[in-house]
């Protein structure tokens, strides 16, 4: 009983991160094939509530690591979900940067970077892992998780500019003066340069002990 309730978790979870970002993708594609360049501004109002679900459920693969649910490390996931969901829920939420190119461009690579993973998951979890798909979700992951650093950097670059400009922060922190809101991004420039080399670090070391546990079953 207590398996069968774990395996539906773990495939409702994955299921819906895959038809979610698989929902999220085909509508940015459409959009921008109907609407060109158009499209970019409100891309946020389109699929903001999806992608927020979307990350703010990632919350829950801390669990599944820390239960032997999920075999990867805990690291990288840590910091990926904790500064998406920071860059998400404060960031992208002021209303002058939710129209930036650069938060299409950061969507997109999510959804990318989602389409890898969770196909490879559903297959492990009904027992059916693929090579090609481990292959794909190790190899590619990698750079595409790079791209996606990168248009976070930009997106706090362009927000630490907008708030300097403006001359008053705009995010709704605990600060006693907004002021403080340009410095504080910054130093999240900082930390987000180095989480992400860290992550880029961990994750090749992660491909390679997956790809060589799979060889060895091949072997075997």
């Amino acid at each position: 009983m207590w398996f069968t309730a774990r395996f539906l978790y773990v495939f409702t979870y994955n299921m819906f991160q895959f038809c979610a970002h698989t929902w999220i993708l085909a509508n940015m594609t459409v959009r921008f094939l109907m609407f060109g360049r158009d499209a970019l501004a409100d891309t946020f109002y389109s699929i903001g509530v999806v992608m927020s679900l979307c990350q703010l459920f990632t919350v829950l693969e801390l669990f599944h690591i820390a239960d032997g649910i999920d075999k990867s490390w805990i690291l990288p996931r840590l910091f990926q979900v904790v500064e998406r969901n920071l860059l998400l829920f404060t960031i992208v939420m002021m209303e002058e940067i939710q129209s930036k190119p650069v938060v299409c461009a950061q969507f997109f690579l999510w959804n990318i970077l989602g389409l890898l993973r969770y196909p490879q998951e559903l297959l492990c979890v009904m027992g059916s892992p693929s090579l090609n798909m481990l292959w794909n979700r190790y190899t590619l992951y990698v750079p595409t998780y790079i791209l996606a650093a990168v248009t976070e950097g930009v997106t706090v670059y362009q927000a630490v500019s907008h708030l300097e400009k403006a001359g008053r922060g705009r995010l709704q922190l605990p600060i006693s003066s907004p002021n403080r809101v340009p410095i504080l991004l910054k130093t999240y420039l900082i930390i987000l340069a180095v989480g992400a080399t860290v992550t880029v670090w961990q994750l090749v070391k992660e491909r390679q002990q997956r790809l060589e546990k799979w060889n060895k079953k091949l072997k075997k």
